[in-house]
């Protein structure tokens, strides 16, 4: 449900050209009254808060940027705000540039909402890690992104895990910690701990280190089984097992408030929780607000996720496959290197939406191609050194663009079918989440490939999946 929807000129904030921030507020028929009305005041300067509202706040950092959602009690969001991030040279920039995006966030929320969020919680692109100094904040290395393979580390994680297990894949956090160890980066002194993306901004938030949530936890070597809930015993002993995170939690869990200082230049209230965060791919898959085996959520942003509730744990990481925990069912599924950055490479918006309207979606294209921007592929072929295949390139565009979605829904089916062999729930019906979900054309398309009833997700924004886990943090329940 949308109330309101905050637009951000980000050149007015950095001094550039003059536009403005523009508030624009629009009456869906589902949308409450009482919310809608709120907004309109709200538009208009008039909204007097209640002392006893409260809302609860979801910040998603993904692949290309990253957005805010403000929810009330009843789940109806009443504001969203969007950030990109800035240009940047080097590692330390990219970390920089996330914290300037997530205290513009911050910022772009009116005060009379603002000063009513209860609690807070954020998502992060899964396995992008980073080492960070606890005494200082200082970024000793990293952040590696989700995608980035550290193939040096692989043998050494190989001999160590049990085969199969989720952290033998060259992307895996824990692939990622094992290089850092190799290189000698992680200081003797005890003072340096290994943060995941959402991890990071929520210690930028609460100045609390080594909390992370399962979620993310998992690519790192946590099993999130009820009946473990804990590192294994063959991490333990380790050199790098100083720099692990000290404490797990179920996302949505609170477990610190924001920190004075941040409060005071940010105009959160005092008390306000940060509650534990997820993947970004998880909080689209809440967002959906789905809750039944066989019922799964394809992300389709600049890359392809997807998981599939299923009452079977499934984990392989030949193929790429791993299972979150969603209390008593699992989340099986994995991501891909495919998705909206290859069209975005070779299309414009407006050339995506033209042309795929003139696609017939029952016809096959003929072409065969596996679309990614460079070498390298997670799932549902593991293969850190796949190569893109984008030939032949037919002469009309319309044609080309055909091939390309074809061939990402054919990604999507082959990633499907292996879930299925692996013993995971059977396959019933896939809601949309990311830019694809806007695409028609694609929609069918993936429908006569995947064999079942595909539709776009009722909220498609992984921020407002992590907004149900702040308002989890208060109430106890999405």
């Amino acid at each position: 449900m949308i109330a309101a929807i905050y637009s951000v000129d980000l050149s007015l904030l950095e001094g550039k050209t003059p536009v403005g921030i523009s508030l624009r507020v629009k009456r869906a028929p589902f949308l409450k009254p009482r919310t809608y009305r709120q907004a309109r005041r709200m538009a208009s300067g008039r909204l007097c808060v209640s002392a006893s509202e409260q809302y609860f706040m979801g910040i998603d950092f993904g692949t290309s940027g990253a957005r805010a959602t403000v929810i009330d009690e009843d789940r109806s969001t009443l504001a969203e705000s969007r950030r990109s991030y800035e240009a940047h040279d080097g590692d330390s920039s990219l970390a920089d540039s996330w914290e300037r995006a997530l205290f513009g966030l911050l910022e772009d929320v009116p005060s009379e909402l603002r000063s009513h969020i209860a609690s807070i919680a954020i998502d992060g692109t899964s396995a992008t890690a980073m080492l960070v100094q606890e005494s200082s904040g200082e970024v000793l290395a990293g952040p590696l992104m989700y995608d980035h393979a550290c193939t040096d580390a692989l043998p050494q994680v190989k001999e160590l895990a049990p085969s199969g297990h989720t952290v033998t894949s060259a992307t895996s956090t824990l692939c990622k910690l094992v290089h850092w160890d190799m290189e000698g980066v992680i200081p003797s002194c005890g003072d340096a701990r290994l943060m995941h993306q959402a991890d990071w901004l929520a210690f930028l938030l609460t100045d609390v280190s080594g909390v992370t949530d399962y979620n993310n936890a998992l690519k790192l070597g946590y099993d999130p089984a009820p009946e473990v809930d804990a590192f294994p015993a063959w991490m333990s002993h380790q050199s790098f097992s100083q720099v692990l995170p000290t404490k797990v939690v179920a996302p949505g869990t609170p477990y610190a408030p924001v920190s004075a200082p941040v409060c005071i230049r940010t105009g959160v209230p005092a008390g306000c929780q940060v509650c534990g965060g997820t993947t970004d791919s998880i909080a689209a898959f809440l967002a959906a607000g789905l809750s039944e085996p066989g019922q799964a959520v394809t992300s389709l942003g600049s890359t392809m996720a997807l998981k599939l509730i299923s009452t079977r744990r499934v984990d392989q990481a030949a193929t790429g496959i791993y299972s979150h925990r969603m209390e008593d069912l699992w989340l099986v599924g994995g991501a891909s290197n495919t998705g909206g950055a290859v069209l975005r490479g070779l299309f414009t918006d407006k050339q995506l939406k033209e042309l795929s309207e003139q696609i017939d979606p029952n016809t096959d294209s003929g072409l065969d191609y596996y679309p990614l921007t460079k070498p390298g592929e997670r799932f549902p072929v593991n293969d850190p050194d796949l190569q893109p295949r984008l030939t032949p390139r037919p002469e009309r565009d319309v044609d080309f663009l055909h091939g390309i979605l074809e061939s990402v829904a054919r990604i999507e089916a082959l990633a499907f079918e292996n879930l299925a062999k692996e013993g995971a729930s059977k396959l019933n019906e896939v809601h949309t989440a990311g830019g694809g979900a806007s695409n028609d054309t694609w929609i069918q398309m993936r429908s006569r490939i995947l064999g079942v009833p595909v539709r776009a997700s009722s909220n498609v924004e992984a921020s407002y999946g992590a907004a149900l886990l702040a308002r989890k943090g208060i109430s106890g329940k999405l």
